[in-house]
Parts: structure tokens; sequence; C-alpha cells
């Protein structure tokens, strides 16, 4: 059967299982549709957390930006996966003490201000919008390429999906949903980097094949730094960019991660605070499979292309080279009318001068999307057909199952945090549940249409949204369960400030012309949010003091939600 066929049959299958899972899980209270009623065993907790966690931009994105920065970008790779350790020994636990729906009720119930709440609900929109517009984009790509669609159609596909078993099951339908998508997007994820590995250096195993040995019996690391040189780029296993940088934007996503308002809810659906910390342990070993393959397919993705395109032919190129060019996101220009492909790092002059010229080059010819390279790596490999649709199936489960969650948060904050705990306090549990579900509609809609008309690239995108969390949640968290001081000016200011000069700094580098040239001290906007972490601190720190300390109960909630666990009520709440 034709890759189409196949994946007509595989998306089908497993959208039927979602919706399925949807329509048995539905939810029927705002306790299940916030919090899935706070009964979700800590293994199936640790599955729905993985694939929450495990956007596009982990399963699409990754590793295409791996493949094309090399050791650069492992500052993704390790800001995430740190980033989640970090959350979940320093805030899911305590946070699930609490015991409340969402990330803004901490904050509004912390710092016992309506003011503090709607910021945290404005950081929560701002935060949650950036980080889903990636996912609808991934979704997209996907439908567009493998089911021959508009790229647009494909975003409008995927928005209905999203909003039909959000709509209806809430966090309860999500989480088991979710469960679902973790199997899926595991099982494409691995198969095809099992399959790749094996042709490529004979070893089974992924993560061992990053260090293999290839058929002409060099490195497979070493080869492809030569096949990076010598087309001008710099070798796949060092960086020039900024050690300063690097630092910023590993901390900024490592920050931005435990900062995350539709990762942190995923634990309050828990029934006891000792299940979160078992369900943060379970995660971290769902994710890590994932996160520890990355590497070996983005080193595998990237050698198959070099050596199937570049100084080829361009009338010998496969089957898979033009049903790409078709989607616009793969593009050849034969800038010197010779028919030859010439892919060379145009930003190199030095290179370009000596070697490209010399051979006829007017400029590179190939312009190649990062965020295809995990949908196209089983073609260019000459996988099977059914692996290839698998491998859609895996991309459409990490980026529905993040959407859903990003959906029910920005759902959650509008019905729960301004309606029920600000405007409308007296509404009842069925008008509550009623607006949940109508500002879900809303905000797929608006995620849809920024999906089809995105920013940057998946992973850039969800970077910004990572960065924007860390400059905003992450200090008023973390200062709200360990700094009995802090008071809700100082948290206001802190996350206003934050939020404000890291948005800022990316708009303005991103979209008003700023230039890398004037980058503060090297710090690029995908690290910015580090600036504005520290920012937020200080800020935070200096006008509490200007302020009284907070009141006695809160002081004595803080005391509350910190009790180690042993002691009583800390596992039982």
């Amino acid at each position: 059967m034709s890759i189409q066929t196949w994946t007509f049959i595989i998306v089908g299958l497993t959208f039927a299982i979602y919706i399925g899972v949807a329509i048995w899980a539905r939810a029927s209270s705002t306790s299940e549709f916030y919090v899935a009623g706070k009964g979700v065993h800590p293994v199936l907790n640790g599955m729905a957390t993985a694939a929450d966690w495990m956007s596009a931009a982990s399963f699409i994105s990754m590793a295409g930006l791996i493949a094309f920065m090399g050791y650069q970008g492992s500052q993704y790779l390790m800001g995430w996966t740190g980033g989640y350790v970090l959350l979940a020994l320093m805030l899911a636990p305590y946070l699930r003490k609490f015991g409340k729906f969402t990330v803004p009720d901490f904050i509004g119930d912390r710092y016992y201000s309506q003011v503090a709440r709607v910021v945290a609900v404005v950081c929560a929109l701002f935060v949650s919008f950036t980080y889903v517009v990636g996912q609808m984009k991934g979704v997209g790509i996907a439908f567009s390429k493998f089911l021959e669609i508009p790229f647009t159609w494909g975003v409008v596909i995927g928005v209905g999906i999203v909003f039909f078993y959000a709509v209806l099951g809430g966090m309860k339908g999500i989480t088991y949903t979710q469960v679902a998508q973790y199997c899926v997007l595991i099982f494409a994820y691995l198969v095809p980097a099992v399959f790749i590995s094996i042709l490529m250096v004979g070893n089974p195993i992924p993560q061992l094949g990053l260090g293999g040995t290839l058929s002409d019996g060099s490195q497979l690391l070493g080869k492809l730094d030569s096949l990076c040189t010598e087309l001008g780029f710099e070798e796949y296993t060092t960086s020039a960019r900024s050690p300063v940088d690097m630092f910023f934007i590993t901390a900024a996503l490592m920050l931005g991660t435990a900062g995350l308002p539709h990762v942190i809810v995923r634990f309050f659906t828990v029934p006891k605070v000792v299940d979160a910390r078992k369900s943060a342990g379970w995660a971290l070993l769902f994710i890590a499979i994932l996160y520890t393959s990355a590497p070996a397919i983005a080193a595998f993705a990237r050698t198959n292309l070099i050596n199937t395109v570049s100084n080829q032919p361009y009338s010998t190129m496969p089957a898979w080279f033009s049903n790409w060019e078709d989607t616009g996101l793969l593009k050849f220009n034969d800038k010197n009318g010779d028919g030859i492909i010439q892919y060379y790092d145009d930003q190199n002059p030095d290179f370009v001068l000596s070697v490209a010229e010399p051979a006829g080059y007017k400029g590179n010819e190939l312009i190649v999307d990062r965020d295809i390279m995990v949908l196209a790596n089983p073609e260019i490999a000459n996988l099977p057909s059914w692996v290839i649709a698998l491998v859609v199936a895996g991309g459409l489960a990490a980026a529905l199952s993040t959407a859903a969650g990003l959906l029910l948060v920005i759902s959650s904050s509008i019905s729960h945090d301004l309606l029920k705990k600000w405007l409308r306090p007296n509404i009842s549990e069925k008008g509550e549940l009623k607006a949940a579900r109508w500002a879900i509609a809303a905000a797929v809609i608006v995620a849809g249409y920024f999906g089809i008309n995105p920013p940057g690239f998946v992973a850039e995108v969800v970077a910004w949204a990572f960065g924007l969390a860390a400059a905003s949640f992450f200090p008023a968290l973390i200062m709200g369960i360990f700094y009995k001081r802090m008071n809700r000016e100082g948290a206001v200011a802190g996350m206003i400030v934050g939020l404000v000069f890291t948005g800022l700094y990316i708009v303005y580098f991103k979209y008003l012309g700023g230039t890398a040239d004037e980058y503060w001290w090297d710090i690029s906007p995908e690290g910015i949010g580090t600036l504005g972490m520290l920012l937020n601190f200080l800020v935070s720190i200096v006008v509490s003091r200007f302020f009284p300390a907070p009141p006695p109960d809160v002081q004595e909630l803080v005391e509350r939600i910190r009790v180690p666990k042993g002691a009583g009520e800390a596992v039982g709440h």
C-alpha cells in the first residue's frame, strides 16, 4: 500500500481511539474538568504528563534542531530534561499539597490578591498561547505532507479533533487520551530510530548507535563532522555560539519548564502528594526514552540528507524529495542552471570564495525547514510505508496532546480564575463548566489562526514560551513556596517586570529589526528569559521590603505546604 493509504489507516485508527477515550472519560463536574477528579493513578499520570510534556517541539522539531545545529542544539535537550527534574523536585509536590485547580489559583491565594491572580492569568494566557502556536504548526506540517492537503486544512483538522475531546472530556478526558497518545508517540519515535540505527551502524539501540561505526569503517560523528566541514558548515560536534548565550538559553528552557502551567497542573490530578512524587518519577522515565534517542535520530537524519542531496543532480532525486517540495517546506532553486544541488553554508564567506564559487556556486540552492527532519527521516532512509505513516501518527499525537493541555490551561484561567474567583463568584458549577467549554472553543479558534500564520519554526516559538514562563511564573512559584516574607506587592511587580521585559526583548529582535550585534551581553531572544527571571527575583525582593509582610494565615499556609512527606497531613491531603 502507498504511504498515503497507510497514513489514512493509522492516523484514522489513532484518532478513533482518542475520540472513543474522550467519550468514555467525559467530565461531568468542574473537578473532573479541571483536575480529573484527583483520581489518576501515578503510572498513568506519568504517561499523561510525558505526553503533555513531549510536544511537537520534542517529537518533530527537537531532533531537527539538533540535526542542523549539532552540539549547539544540545541546549534544548539539556534545558528541557533538566527543567523537568527541577519541576519534579522543587515544585510539583508542594503545589499538589496546596490542593487547588490552577497555577493562578495558587498565586492568587498565596499572595492574597486578586491583582496577583489576574497578573498570573495574563502570564498563563500569554505563555500558553505562544506555546500552542507551535503545536498547531506541527499538526499542519504532518497533515499537509502525508494526507496531501493544504497546510491550512491540516491545522483546521487538528483544531477540530482537539476541540472535540478537550471540550467534551476536560482534564479527565485529556488525561486518558494522553495516555493513549504517549503509547502512540513513543512507539512511532522508536521504531524508525531502531530501523535506521540497524541500517547505518548495525546496532538496534539508537542511543548506542550514535557512537557507532558506519559501513565504510568511519565513526558516525566523525563522518558527520567531515561532511559538514566539506560544505562550509561548522563541525557537527562543536559550536560557534557564545557560551554565555548557550548557558542563558539552557537556563531559560530549564526554568521555563518549571513554570509551565500546563505541566504543573498535571500533578493536581493524583489522589495524594506522595502520588505526585511517584508520577513525576514515572514521567521522567517515560520522557527519557524519547530524549535520549533524539541525538541519534538527529545525526542519522543529517548524515542521510547530506549524502542524498549535496552536489547531486536534481534529476536523480528520489520521490520523497519532490513530495516534500510540494509542501513548500523543502525548496530547490537552481541559481546557476547546472542541474546540480549546490548546498553550502552561505554564511561562511571564506569558504564561499575559496571553494564554492570556483565550483560554480551562485548562492545556496537548497532550503530545508528544520521541522520536517523527523517526519522525512524514514523516507530518506527508504523505510517501509507503514513506518513512515506511523511517524506521522506519532507527531500528531505529540502535538495534539500538548495542545489539549495548553487549551485546558487557557480555559481554566478564564472560567475558574477570572470568572469564578473574581467576576462572578456566585456562578453555579454547571455555569462554570459551560463557561470553561466556551473558553476552550474560543481558544482553539485563536490557536488555529496563529497555527496557520506562525511567527517562527516550532521549537523557536516554544523556546520563547519557555523564556516567558521562566521570567514570569518561576520566581513567583519558588518564592511562594520557600520564602514566607514574599508579599503580594513584590510578587506582582516581579511578574509584570519579568514578563514585559522578556516580551519586549523578543519582539524587538524578532520583529522590529533588531540585529544580533545589538544583543545584550550576547544573549539571544531564546535565552533572554533567564535575565528576565533574574530581574523578576530582584524586583520582587526589593519591592517586597517596602511593604508589610504577608498576613499570619498566609505564612502559616507556606509552612503547611512545605510539610515533608510522611508528616501526617502531607501524604493524605
